[in-house]
């Protein structure tokens, strides 16, 4: 049994067992034998899988505050996952997380036929490049076998349901635009119908599972949507990826390492306009269909880097010069891409989205975030982030 503790809140309860599984929320203190008086069921759910994480737990935020369907959060919980991201919401009557592995087909199966949501929106995914070079084998395990079995799974539920819960039923796969390569200066923007060239083993494992979600739908009929985002930034980020780690050693005087010439390429979109576009393709999306999700804002990394110092320094003040002075160019990373961009005029011009925030706001809104949740930063950096940290950003 799942509870949250012995006051008088409701809250939501989960009890499985081989034969039987009981959902629902009790108004009262359970104390001794489980009293299912005052309990009700919920309808209308969305399952989230991987929601614990960084653009996961955002887009759950936002739907909670957006929308009146419940959420079921299924995340492994792995060093990326953080449910302090949603402690705002863990009371809420409307959410329940379930610990596990989306490669779990038996479990995939229980929740699926305990919550019975209308929708699956699929971000569980190992995501970090460096990681996926040096230690390519989780990569596999979850974003190429976890997907198989999340579809396997989400195909015999759908083909179990009836009449318009069959109909409205949606799979929606988020992916990224490290599938389609890297571009030259002079190349046009990554569209929708651009060939698929990855060149990291994590791209490579995102670029399968894209494949399996869209052969899913024209071989079975699986009704699903697939979304390729750019660079995200924005709160509760894991402290390894670029904006994060340079915001905190930044505030922290500590060396800023920057690959190669730091002359590589993003388009960076600011979470919340991320998840705002993914709920609207939830929406509103045609089945079968992929949108390229970007922010339009190409940057070179060295310029990120230079935004971000003079952030903190007008944010925390200086000690002595500029954080600029902090920048050191260590070793670029194998294979590294030279230019991502992001042709995202496809969303606008079928479903009217744009995102709302420019890269000036949105990094404004990031710095000041970051420096104002000591106590978030100081649960995710332990001493095993540390030496990771070390281990890829050795000089």
């Amino acid at each position: 049994m799942n509870h949250r503790g012995r006051d008088s809140r409701p809250f939501l309860f989960t009890i499985e067992s081989s034969s039987k599984v009981w959902v629902g929320f009790v108004k009262q203190t359970i104390v001794g034998d489980l009293n299912l008086l005052n309990s009700s069921f919920m309808e209308h759910t969305i399952l989230v899988t991987g929601g614990a994480g960084f653009i996961g737990s955002n887009f759950i935020l936002h739907q909670m505050e957006c929308d009146s369907a419940a959420i079921a959060n299924l995340d492994k919980l792995t060093y990326a996952g953080n449910l302090r991201n949603l402690e705002a919401i863990s009371q809420e009557r409307r959410y329940e997380f379930v610990h596990g592995d989306i490669a779990d087909r038996g479990l995939m199966r229980s929740v699926l036929n305990r919550r019975k949501p209308r929708a699956i929106v699929h971000f569980a995914a190992e995501s970090h490049v460096d990681r996926s070079i040096r230690g390519p084998d989780d990569f596999i395990r979850t974003n190429v076998d976890g997907t198989f079995a999340l579809l396997e799974e989400a195909r015999a539920y759908w083909e179990s349901l009836n009449g318009s819960d069959r109909t409205e039923f949606r799979l929606l796969h988020v992916s990224t635009d490290e599938v389609f390569g890297s571009l030259g200066a002079r190349d046009p923007a990554f569209s929708e119908t651009t060939p698929y060239a990855p060149n990291s083993p994590y791209a490579a494992t995102k670029a399968a599972s894209d494949h399996l979600v869209r052969a899913y739908h024209h071989t079975y009929g699986l009704p699903v949507l697939t979304t390729n985002c750019s660079n995200n930034y924005g709160r509760f980020q894991f402290p390894e990826k670029l904006i994060p780690l340079m915001i905190l050693n930044a505030h922290n005087h500590k060396p800023l390492p920057v690959y190669g010439d730091g002359q590589n390429v993003r388009d960076w979109l600011y979470v919340k306009d991320h998840c705002e576009a993914i709920a609207i393709v939830l929406a509103r999306g045609r089945v079968g269909e992929t949108y390229n999700i970007g922010g339009w804002n190409e940057k070179r990394n060295l310029e990120i880097v230079e935004t971000i110092c003079d952030l903190v320094d007008e944010i925390a003040g200086r000690r002595g010069g500029s954080r600029r002075e902090l920048i050191t160019f260590v070793k670029d990373r194998p294979g590294h891409d030279r230019r991502y961009a992001m042709d995202a005029s496809k969303i606008e011009r079928e479903l009217g989205w744009r995102p709302r925030e420019t890269f000036e706001s949105g990094i404004s809104k990031t710095v000041r975030w970051y420096l104002k949740n000591e106590d978030w930063v100081r649960d995710v950096t332990s001493g095993g982030y540390r030496q990771w940290i070390e281990t890829h950003y050795s000089s």
